[in-house]
């Protein structure tokens, strides 16, 4: 008895009867899988793996970063459309990424006769002393040999030597630096191509993204290490420059001293930062790095190539930050914005309508929350250049346009004048302190008094209590605590008077404290009674 498989009356144009014909069947489903699968792969690519657009040129015959294609990583066919790429995908794009990147980031050895003060050598210990060489990373962002770094990695600079990564050596110049940002372009000449980076948005980049750092640290080039985005918008305080912009990107991808200037990547290929600070206590890594978003960094360069410096407009206003209870006296339902505390006379925001007291809500439709913020959205910006603004008053949104103005502007110097007056800190005062009012702590060799008024209000603090003494060779004074500091918090806890220093003492062994010196730099320490 023989299996037959088929229809008494079978469609028209499709018969199928037997194993050949199921084999048919199976063969025709696959080629429809398999066209289905590349229609949604074609829309996938094309949603996920846009490359950047709308990108203003603004400097004549010089193109920034690549073209899209070498910005693109190909995830095999097979793996999609997934939710999720496996472990083995995500390895290839890893491998893939840094197969392409690599050669656009370049090592930088610079000859220096400048002094060694510079805040970010100090952190880093790219610097070792006067005359000395500073090491760091820089990207090729233009195929004419243009190089983005920092500025701290140049300035100073007697020579530079850049090394690409197939080790072709070239002697480059400085072409522009902006210490707000901390950015410099540097420029090598090349008779043959050179690799170029391509560049990303970081605009569009959210906490939790795989990122991936480049660089050279401790002369180990073309060094590749992989984290996450932690944060955005991050200020640390230390662009040393009063009108500095931080509004860094902060990662967990290992950076250290010699990465300075490196590129921070997308999983794309794309320059998405540039690697500037790293939070330390030990002059390495420890889990915190820090770096310029693309989109100021190009903002910045393409002035930088085009004048030589940055032509940056403002607003003309003094800033701060909004709390709660502001919030909810302006008539606000939530904080946000930024509070603009003073607004110049004849300069931007006064001509435009803005006004002491009012809120700033969105620049550009992009809404502020902090005042770095307002200030890296305003530095995308050049003088005259009409920026769309909403800000809140009288318990009503209203919008405005201000055209921004420049460092040329009459009311510039004033306005910069009023600001350095209105922040100049008061002269620190060191208290005479009778010893009855000192409580000693002498297992850990240190004596500790309350702080005044005057002392708080000089040091911009709200509580802590003063160094009076520190006993030679004691486990404090080994940590590098001196006297005249005023500590705030001991393990995270902030210390409001004697009693809440003493309950912490005696009952802790290892501490982790912060101060702050009389000249209001914020100081960590680690001291442990073991160490003595």
């Amino acid at each position: 008895m023989s299996n037959q498989v088929g229809c008494s009356k079978p469609k028209k144009g499709l018969i199928v009867s037997g194993n050949k014909d199921r084999s048919l069947l199976i063969g025709i489903g696959l080629v429809i899988i398999g066209l289905f699968a590349g229609i949604l792969v074609t829309l996938w690519v094309a949603d996920g793996f846009s490359g950047p657009q709308g990108r203003p040129e603004l400097v004549d015959r010089v193109e920034l970063g690549a073209g899209p294609a070498p910005g693109y990583v190909t995830i095999p066919q097979s793996e999609v459309p997934t939710a999720y790429v496996d472990a083995l995908s995500l390895n290839e794009v890893f491998k893939d990424v840094s197969r392409r990147v690599t050669p656009a980031v370049v090592f930088i050895e610079v000859g220096s006769n400048g002094p060694a003060g510079n805040i970010f050598k100090q952190l880093s210990g790219e610097n070792q002393g006067q005359g000395s060489q500073s090491l760091g990373s820089g990207v090729i962002i233009s195929d004419q040999g243009y190089i983005v770094t920092n500025n701290h990695v140049v300035e100073d600079a007697s020579e530079i030597q850049v090394t690409l990564g197939d080790k072709r050596h070239f002697e480059a110049k400085v072409i522009g630096a902006d210490p707000t940002t901390d950015l410099a372009v540097i420029k090598i000449e090349s008779a043959s191509p050179i690799p170029v980076i391509a560049l990303g948005r970081s605009a569009n980049i959210e906490v939790g993204e795989w990122v991936m750092a480049v660089g050279n640290p401790f002369r180990l080039t073309s060094t590749v290490t992989a984290g996450i985005v932690s944060a955005l918008g991050r200020q640390v305080n230390v662009i040393d420059n009063r009108l500095g912009i931080e509004s860094f990107i902060q990662t967990d991808a290992a950076i250290n001293p010699g990465n300075s200037g490196g590129a921070l990547v997308n999983l794309r290929g794309e320059l998405v930062g540039i690697a500037t600070a790293i939070a330390t206590q030990t002059g390495t890594n420890e889990g915190y790095g820090f770096a310029v978003p693309v989109d100021l960094m190009e903002r910045v360069v393409r002035d930088l190539i085009r004048f030589g410096e940055v032509r940056r407009g403002y607003l003309g206003v003094a800033i701060g930050g909004m709390t709660e209870a502001r919030a909810n006296a302006l008539g606000l339902d939530t904080v946000r914005g930024v509070y603009l505390s003073d607004v110049q006379k004849g300069l931007a925001g006064a001509l435009a309508g803005l006004k002491a007291g009012d809120v700033l809500l969105t620049i550009n439709g992009k809404e502020m929350t902090e005042p770095n913020e307002l200030q890296s959205a305003i530095a995308l910006f050049s003088p005259g250049d009409k920026v769309p603004v909403e800000i809140w008053r009288n318990g009503k949104k209203k919008d405005l346009v201000v055209t921004l103005r420049g460092r040329e502007d009459p009311g510039y110097d004033t306005w910069l004048t009023d600001l350095d007056r209105q922040n100049l800190p008061p002269v620190p005062v060191e208290p005479e302190i009778p010893n009855n009012a000192i409580t000693q702590f002498e297992e850990w060799g240190i004596g500790l008094a309350g702080v005044e008024g005057r002392q708080r209000r000089g040091l911009n603090i709200a509580h802590g209590v003063y160094v009076a003494v520190v006993t030679k060779n004691s486990v404090f004074g080994e940590a590098g605590i001196s006297r005249g500091m005023v500590i705030t918090h001991i393990n995270e806890s902030p210390i409001f008077n004697i009693a809440t220093a003493k309950a912490v003492l005696d009952s802790e062994t290892d501490l982790f404290i912060q101060a702050i010196r009389p000249d209001r730099t914020v100081v960590f320490f680690e001291v442990s009674k073991g160490s003595q």
